[in-house]
């Protein structure tokens, strides 16, 4: 199994929803963020003073089977994609080995062969 994490703009959360719920992936958690993309960014004036802002965004962190991953992978970026050049977001994915039921510490082996 893998997690799969995406930090996209919050704009995009509704599409992704969508698109996610057409592959049946349903348990999805979702974080509100802040992107700080550094001076050569985001500017902006505030009373008449400059400064760079955090860019708000949201990550989405779901556990799917290794071979939902890569359709999952292209539901997102289909969804995501502004056209053109911008800050769309970055999809993240890790090898999970072992998952442990808080409730009960059941160890679960998570990776098939």
């Amino acid at each position: 199994m893998v997690k799969i994490e995406a930090i996209v703009q919050p704009l995009k959360l509704d599409e992704i929803r969508a698109a996610l719920a057409d592959l049946g992936i349903e348990g999805v958690t979702i974080v509100h963020v802040l992107n700080n993309p550094g001076p050569a960014s985001f500017k902006t004036y505030y009373r008449g003073s400059e400064y760079y802002a955090d860019v708000p965004k949201v990550k989405l962190e779901m556990v799917v089977s290794s071979e939902q991953a890569d359709d999952v992978i292209d539901a997102i970026s289909m969804a995501t994609r502004s056209g053109p050049a911008g800050d769309d977001g970055m999809i993240l994915v890790y090898e999970i080995t072992e998952a442990i039921r808080l409730r009960n510490g059941r160890r679960m082996e998570l990776v098939y062969s």
